[in-house]
């Protein structure tokens, strides 16, 4: 079995360390070190992990900061941001930043150790109360954006499907499930989507979904 390099990235010694345990605890992850903001490039490129969790408010340096500096590293490991609210004031500039998805602190164990795995192998983290509240609010609530919507426009009626879920913050297999898909075509759909779009990574296209007016009440019919 591979194993997943981690590297954990927080101004909290305690937080670190309970966050090292839970990921540690699992067959299939090592916990490499841990650091502060400060020294989180040092490590990336002494250590090279293959997943970073970064808080994304620190004293020292801050996490978009942080992040920034190792989404221009050769080779970038995949980072997912820590926060402590679903509604933290620098998730819209993370986003734009290319981070690959967001976990509050309070997230449970056995989800913790699952998104490191999604992020591992090359997906994203984008679990649906994040989704519903932070990029709900980081879109503009005045109506479909016209060049959003523009961008949509060379996807098929699929992978609009596909892309409108994907807003709504579902995984592969909930989408599969939704659309009767396969996960195999799910995750295919989402690649040509990507690829499309010019977003980093599917927190990016949710973004965009939200942002055409295709994830949301108005498109699912709601009340």
């Amino acid at each position: 079995m591979a194993t997943t390099r981690v590297l954990i990235v927080d101004d909290e010694i305690l937080v670190r360390s309970g966050l090292g345990l839970i990921v540690g605890s699992a067959p299939d992850l090592e916990v490499v070190g841990d650091c502060s903001g400060l020294r989180a490039e040092e490590e990336v490129l002494r250590l090279r992990p293959d997943v970073v969790l970064l808080d994304i408010r620190m004293p020292d340096l801050d996490g978009i900061s942080a992040l920034r500096l190792l989404r221009a590293l050769p080779e970038p490991p995949a980072v997912a941001m820590l926060t402590t609210f679903d509604t933290d004031e620098y998730i819209g500039t993370a986003l734009r930043a290319g981070a690959a998805g967001f976990l509050l602190k309070d997230t449970a164990p056995e989800q913790l150790v699952h998104a490191v795995r999604v992020l591992a192998a090359g997906g994203s983290i984008l679990s649906p109360a994040v989704t519903r509240t932070v990029i709900g609010g980081y879109v503009d609530g005045g109506g479909p954006d016209a060049e959003a919507a523009a961008r949509t426009r060379t996807l098929t009626g699929r992978e609009l499907d596909v892309l409108a879920l994907l807003g709504e913050g579902l995984s592969n297999a909930e989408i599969a499930d939704r659309l009767f898909l396969g996960t195999g075509t799910v995750k295919d759909h989402i690649s040509a989507i990507l690829g499309k779009l010019g977003a980093v990574n599917r927190v990016q296209a949710a973004v965009v979904a939200h942002q055409a007016g295709l994830a949301g009440p108005r498109h699912r019919g709601d009340v």
